[in-house]
C-alpha cells in the first residue's frame, strides 16, 4: 500500500487495504455527482466508504472482541455504501457497470470481514 519507515501492523491487512482503496474508488466517483449532492449524496458516501478502513484501523491494536465490534461497524458502513451506491444509480450519477463494480466490492469486503470477526471469535 504505502511505503514507509514507519508501519502499523493492521495497514498489512489485505481488508485493510482493500477498504483504503474502495474508500478512494468512492471519494473519485462523487466528483462527477451534481452540486446539489455536495452535502448529501457524496459526503454520506464518502464518509461511509472511509468509515470501513477507519473502523479496521481503530479497532485492530484492542483486544479480540474490541476488535470485533469495530469490524461489525466496519460491517455496517459497507451495508450503508450498498444504499449510497443504489441511490447513486438510481439518480443516474453512475453507469451500471460502476454499480456492478461497487457492489463486488462491497460483496468483497463483507465477506472478509465476517470471516475476520468469525476467526476472532473462534481464537
Amino acid at each position: 500500500m504505502f511505503k514507509s519507515e514507519y508501519q502499523f501492523s493492521f495497514e498489512n491487512l489485505l481488508i485493510y487495504q482493500k477498504a483504503m482503496v474502495f474508500g478512494e474508488t468512492i471519494d473519485k466517483m462523487v466528483e462527477s455527482f451534481p452540486k446539489k449532492e455536495m452535502y448529501r449524496l457524496s459526503t454520506q458516501f464518502c464518509r461511509a466508504a472511509d468509515s470501513i478502513a477507519a473502523n479496521i484501523s481503530e479497532g485492530s491494536g484492542s483486544t479480540d472482541p474490541n476488535f470485533n465490534r469495530y469490524l461489525k461497524m466496519a460491517w455496517d458502513s459497507s451495508h450503508e455504501c450498498v444504499t449510497w451506491n443504489s441511490k447513486a444509480y438510481f439518480r443516474k450519477y453512475i453507469t451500471h457497470e460502476e454499480f456492478e463494480k461497487n457492489r463486488k466490492e462491497l460483496t468483497e469486503l463483507g465477506k472478509m470481514i465476517s470471516a475476520l470477526r468469525r476467526k476472532l471469535v473462534t481464537k
